[in-house]
């Protein structure tokens, strides 16, 4: 059994799994949508977490029409809200590790973060 991001997959077996062209993929790859890993030959192996990206680049753009600009936009934000939620996952733990040692009272236990947004309107 291999792991969620060991690359083992050649292009020609994701893109008959897919039932999209290898270019579809080499274009994917060119737009730095997916970077699957790759050989010392430079043969491209992806992951299953590559075809999992794959698969969400493929509902975008034929489910929903976004272009591959709309695509990079929508998997970047994804991304940075992954890592946010790894790092809330962190700070829990952490949190609950401080309180059952009784580093911190139950009172004072609330984190809060806040951030600042700039709204931007354009007008006509």
């Amino acid at each position: 059994m291999h792991g969620y991001d060991e690359p083992v997959y050649l292009i020609s077996v994701v893109a008959k799994a897919l039932s999209i062209h290898p270019q579809t993929l080499r274009q994917y790859e060119r737009e730095g949508l997916v970077m699957p890993s790759r050989t010392s030959g430079k043969m491209r192996l992806y992951s299953q977490k590559d075809i999992d990206r794959i698969n969400m680049i493929l509902r975008l753009t034929r489910t929903l029409g976004v272009n591959l600009a709309g695509v990079d936009i929508i998997l970047q934000f994804k991304d940075k809200i992954d890592e946010m939620e790894n790092e809330i996952d962190d700070l829990r733990l952490q949190l609950a590790k401080h309180k059952n040692q009784g580093i911190i009272p139950p009172q004072k236990s609330l984190v809060t973060k806040r951030n600042v947004y700039e709204i931007i309107i354009f007008g006509e």
